[in-house]
Parts: structure tokens; sequence; C-alpha cells
């Protein structure tokens, strides 16, 4: 689970979520193992003192907030669209968007039912992070007011792997998984299927027209993370929708 992530700009990260997982060979930095190591703890320890901040935030004003994840194009988006549409008119809800560059995601989400969207882009530097951090979404909660909605749904940058080993301060963690990515997923990048406590399948309207094996997947799923709920949707058709939402508001 964990590893180093360098950056074009050679900042490195430790990716290791909760800490005590194997981080692989690194015996090529034998003489300067020690130092790397102290720093990339130091990097993450400081994540998760922001990340503790931040939930703390989030209770004081009675607020829960949902990382959401996924690889690119799966459909966070357009499940979010049909989120407001459901849920805007009776609850609280804020969007943090978090992206490379851009604000396409919250145009998109504009006058859908939000009571308030924030864009956080990652694009400083070379080329921009893969995920968003707690420092990133700390900054991101001065353009919202939390005394102003009920629930935060974080949609973190489009990555399958990065996202998932950042804490935030959410309360709960989800993923959307499009059926259109391959049965084999959950076993190539475990990571993030490992840390979700709920996957939704979307686009299961596609699947009389895919070579793809949903008890396969699912059962790869269940392989790396036996405990995650799985809800079967379609953002498209809103098959599933009403599932989420439940899980969603707890």
């Amino acid at each position: 689970m964990g590893r180093i992530h360098l950056h074009a700009d050679g900042t490195e990260y430790r990716h290791d979520h909760d800490h005590t997982h194997d981080v692989g060979d690194h015996s090529g930095y034998a003489d300067t193992g020690t130092v790397r190591v102290d720093i990339l703890e130091n990097l993450l320890s400081e994540n998760d003192r922001v990340a503790e901040a931040n939930r703390s935030a989030f209770d004081g004003a009675g607020v829960r907030a949902v990382n959401l994840m996924s690889s690119p194009g799966a459909g966070k988006t357009a499940l979010l669209k049909r989120t407001l549409r459901q849920l805007g008119a009776s609850m609280r809800i804020g969007i943090l968007e978090g992206d490379i560059a851009t604000s396409l995601d919250a145009d998109e989400l504009d006058g859908e039912g939000a009571s308030a969207i924030a864009v956080v882009n990652t694009s400083a530097g070379f080329g921009g992070e893969c995920h968003l951090d707690a420092v990133m979404v700390r900054a991101g909660m001065t353009r919202i007011s939390l005394a102003d909605i009920e629930l935060l749904i974080i949609e973190n940058v489009g990555n399958l792997v990065c996202p998932a080993e950042f804490a935030v301060g959410e309360h709960a963690r989800a993923m959307v998984y499009a059926v259109t990515e391959g049965e084999e997923k959950p076993l190539k990048y475990p990571v993030m299927f490992r840390a979700a406590d709920v996957v939704v399948v979307n686009k299961i309207d596609l699947l009389p027209h895919l070579e793809f094996d949903l008890d396969k997947f699912l059962s790869n799923l269940k392989a790396v993370n036996p405990t995650a709920q799985v809800i079967q949707a379609s953002a498209r058709t809103g098959a599933g929708v009403d599932e989420w939402c439940s899980w969603l508001t707890g």
C-alpha cells in the first residue's frame, strides 16, 4: 500500500494511508534512506494534523463530509448532478471540486441545487498534483460557509491511486467505478478499492453492450475489501441513485 510518489519538481510523498504497510524495495536509496523517510514522515504527519483540524471543523459545524474518488471519466460529476437534483431541495449541500485545472465540473453543477460550490485547482508547479490533500481542502473550506451547509461532498481529482492515500478530514470515502474500466481493477489498484466505504458501480446501463463479467468484478472487489458496500447505478438513467443518496446522507 505504501510507496514513494515522486513529482516532477522533485517533491516526494510516502503514500501510506495507515502507516503500517510495507513500503516496498527502496534499497536504491540506501545512502539517503533515513533522511528521506524522516522527511516523508514529517510531510504525512503534517497532512494528518491538518486533516484532523478539518474534521474538527466539520464536526463543530454539524457537517458530514464525504470524499468522492474515482478514475477520470468514471462518472463522479454526473452522479453529483443526479444527487443535487434529488437532495438539493431538502438538504443544504456544498460541493468542493478538486481538479488539476479549469472549473468545468463546477460549471456543470452550477444551478443544479448546491448551496455552495468551490473549486480547488492543483495546477501550481509541474503539471499539478494528482490528488487533494488536507491543506488543499482546508483552503477550499474558506470559500464555503460550513454554517450554511449540512453535507460537503469533496470531488477529488480523477486518479485511481493517489487520492485514497491522503486523509482530508472526511467522515467517509466513496468511490465511483465504471463498468467500462474492466473487472481486474480492484486487483491492479487495490489502494482505492480498499479505502472505500462504498463503491458505486456506475454505467450499468452499458452492460448489455460490454463483455464485462460483473460477478468477477464483485469477487475481485471482495478480495481486497470484503466490507465495502456496493451500489449498482447509472448516473445517466438514474438507476441506483436512491440507494446512493440514502448512503450519502447517513
